[in-house]
């Protein structure tokens, strides 16, 4: 007998999941394929269970242009609870230091600078991060002693949002690859009272911010047709919307079809543009493929089946 064949449809997009603590990135893009009956989906960079916030789930063909979302800016509010450092980092864990300082609002504020710009960071042990093809927090979780190299991330912008001596909120901005509770444990050892995080939140990641979310619950209440909310498809955000930091380039319907067969396109004369590298391209309001500019050639990199 042959298999039955699947009843999931094509959907194509990107939705702002607002995760909620307790949920895991898994479990988030799990939620979204449900509620769409999508057959293709996947998430732009883990968001730990602990945390909350903006998930960009990528639904068929939008799953092509996940690279670009991770690779964009990423903006976080997290608290810091000091006199307390941990095995994980964060309140998982259990303390593995512990001191009676605290630190004045002066001392965190001279301390900022230390952490802003091109730094050198050692990711936690209880991170994803593999090591001889084993990831990070399955060896921290099973005792075995986890050695994590140091390695270059930058912080764009750092700040205090609210402190007290017991507590302190801040928000940063930074590049691909930082890890905040990383962050708070070196800031707590600087400042020789220790610290783990309490509460984290992602704010942004590339182009999407807190305005393009959408919950769990309001999703499913979509699907249910719930008159106080917008209709389902209105959550869905084109595929393009991924790359709105690369240049746009428009198309003949003839150039988007050579483009789609894997054949370079000639761009020149008045109107050839005047940029070299990736660019999205579009042909009658559809996004036809990322191509490189090179020399006056486009050529294909990704095609888009829209």
């Amino acid at each position: 007998m042959s298999a039955p064949r699947s009843t999931r449809v094509e959907v194509n997009g990107w939705i702002i999941l607002d995760k909620p603590v307790g949920m895991t990135s898994t479990q988030g893009v799990s939620v979204v394929k449900r509620v769409f009956n999508a057959k293709k989906a996947g998430h732009a960079g883990t968001l730990d269970p602990l945390a909350s916030g903006i998930l960009p789930i990528a639904l068929g063909e939008a799953t092509k242009t996940v690279p670009y979302v991770m690779d964009g800016r990423k903006v976080y509010r997290f608290t810091v609870a000091w006199g307390v450092e941990t095995n994980t980092d964060d309140t998982e864990g259990g303390p593995v230091a512990t001191s009676d300082a605290r630190p004045e609002r002066a001392e965190v504020e001279a301390l900022l600078p230390r952490y802003t710009g091109v730094i050198s960071q050692v990711p936690p042990r209880f991170s994803a991060i593999k090591i001889d093809g084993e990831r990070a927090y399955d060896l921290a979780r099973d005792g075995e002693e986890v050695e994590l190299e140091a390695r270059n991330i930058e912080v764009h912008a750092l700040r205090i949002v609210e402190y007290s001596r017991e507590a302190t909120t801040f928000e940063a901005e930074c590049g691909k690859g930082t890890y905040v509770r990383a962050l708070a444990r070196d800031m707590g050892r600087d400042l020789g009272c220790y610290g783990h995080v309490t509460a984290l939140r992602r704010a942004v990641v590339g182009t999407f911010d807190e305005q393009d979310a959408v919950t769990p619950d309001e999703l499913r209440a979509m699907k249910e047709g719930a008159t106080d909310l917008p209709p389902l498809t209105e959550a869905l955000l084109p595929v393009e919307t991924a790359l709105e930091a690369l240049p746009t380039l428009v198309v003949s319907q003839h150039d988007a079809g050579r483009l789609a067969r894997g054949q370079g396109v000639i761009l020149r004369g008045r109107d050839a543009p005047v940029f070299e590298g990736v660019a999205a391209v579009m042909s009658g309001g559809t996004l036809v493929a990322l191509a490189e500019l090179d020399s006056g050639e486009l050529l294909p990199k990704r095609i888009f089946r829209l």
